[in-house]
């Protein structure tokens, strides 16, 4: 029989190697690969080193983390400048970003997660599980009246369910956004009895607003799944793909990590601190915005976006099932919907060329982007100025993570035109497009 002392040093030892092994699993999962066994150039992805560097030497950014994978290799992973202009700490790879609006992809792959489990239908109205909405109006020329369909649940995937964000200064129902603050509240079942007050803009399905409909989408999971929206993420998404730098709040051990809270001021054409009172607030956190609530890292990130390039899972962790991340990879407008607009916020992602599909922007036409696109690619960005994009066709996905508010730079697609022109093989063609 062992021993006390011996018992210890052998746990110790099993102790020391696990945690080895845990840190090569991690190293070999953030490893760079070569370039050329992939199809691109290694030379000419140094341009994306490049890019982060001239817009820090520019003071357009302050710091950026970039990062680049095909066909499930890292291919670039490079950090640049420092955590704010106010703070000279070096910008690392592992620096923590607020991503708001890329928050909203996770909240649509958790409410098809229950989806797939026949919790609801699509084209169910919203009411049924959210009795609250059950007497919306709609004003009409000033006038509340009911809206003649009510709003469905893929109208709040597609941001067609009439709801809004509050940002239009000279309409009336964003008026009541902003006085009554629905996000400013102590949780979701606050938010959505104070947001149900409020107006519709429009007819549900009749044109394109974005708005907090994934604030909603984040209510609908909480009921069906019956346990905080934090909970579900961490528990059935997060810990499955590893991604343990995700969270709406951060620990107080990782606050050092947070990259600074800063906006680009046209007047002076400099960046700018937030004071700490106007910063969002990252600790004790009880409203869980599935719209815009998560804080991330690039490589957290890239386990999500791959897992989604793989059709739901990711290193033996099932998501999804293929054909529903391929259902929800397809355009859910149509084009007389598409073409009333979209909406009164610039973050709202949509370009020429794009439409809705259930969680992301997608190319539907590729020639009418404003950089090199694939037909199916898959983005969305955050409104501090995080960007990402899923290239199924050519199996690449490309993040770009800064912490700054009204940048006018075209970042992503500076980083696509840098990425791409790194090609050396194609996997396929738009010619037909």
């Amino acid at each position: 029989m062992m021993n006390r002392n011996t018992r210890f040093l052998l746990i110790t030892c099993i102790g020391s190697t696990l945690l080895l092994a845990s840190s090569i699993v991690q190293a070999e999962n953030l490893k760079i690969t070569k370039a050329e066994k992939v199809g691109m150039s290694s030379e000419h992805l140094t341009k994306l080193n490049d890019l982060g560097a001239a817009y820090i030497a520019k003071g357009q950014y302050s710091g950026i983390v970039t990062m680049l994978a095909r066909k499930g290799k890292i291919v670039h992973f490079n950090a640049e400048g420092t955590l704010s202009v106010d703070n000279d700490q070096a910008m690392q790879t592992d620096t923590l970003f607020r991503i708001y609006s890329m928050t909203k992809p996770i909240t649509a792959v958790a409410a098809m997660m229950l989806y797939e489990e026949g919790k609801f239908h699509l084209n169910e109205p919203v009411s049924k599980y959210i009795p609250e909405f059950s007497d919306l109006k709609i004003f009409n020329n000033g006038t509340p009246l009911a809206p003649q369909k009510e709003m469905t649940i893929r109208q709040l995937f597609t941001h067609t369910s009439g709801l809004s964000y509050g940002f239009a200064k000279d309409n009336e129902v964003d008026a009541q956004y902003r006085e009554i603050k629905p996000l400013d509240r102590q949780d979701l079942d606050e938010f959505v009895q104070q947001l149900a007050k409020i107006p519709l803009r429009f007819e549900p399905g009749k044109r394109y607003q974005y708005s907090v409909s994934y604030d909603v989408l984040g209510v609908l999971i909480e009921r069906l799944a019956k346990m905080p929206l934090d909970e579900f993420f961490k528990t059935r998404i997060f810990q499955p793909l590893g991604m343990q730098d995700t969270f709406f709040e951060v620990p107080a051990d990782k606050l050092s990590r947070l990259a600074g809270d800063q906006y680009w001021d046209e007047k002076t054409s400099k960046i700018i601190a937030v004071p700490t009172e106007g910063q969002r607030n990252y600790s004790k956190v009880t409203l869980f915005s599935g719209g815009g609530g998560l804080v991330s890292t690039a490589s957290d990130y890239m386990r999500f976006a791959q897992m989604i390039l793989n059709g739901g899972s990711y290193k033996g962790a099932r998501i999804l099932g293929p054909k529903t991340v391929e259902f929800m990879s397809k355009n859910q407008m149509t084009d007389e919907v598409r073409a009333e607009g979209v909406g009164d916020f610039e973050n709202s992602d949509l370009h020429a060329g794009q439409n809705m599909s259930l969680g992301f922007g997608v190319v539907v036409k590729p020639a009418l982007m404003p950089a090199t696109s694939s037909k199916g690619e898959l983005s969305w960005s955050g409104a501090a100025g995080t960007k990402f994009w899923i290239d199924p066709q050519e199996e690449i996905i490309g993040i770009a993570l800064v912490q700054q508010y009204l940048a006018p730079w075209p970042l992503r697609f500076d980083m696509k035109v840098a990425a791409y022109q790194a090609l050396s093989e194609l996997n396929s063609s738009d010619a037909n497009d």
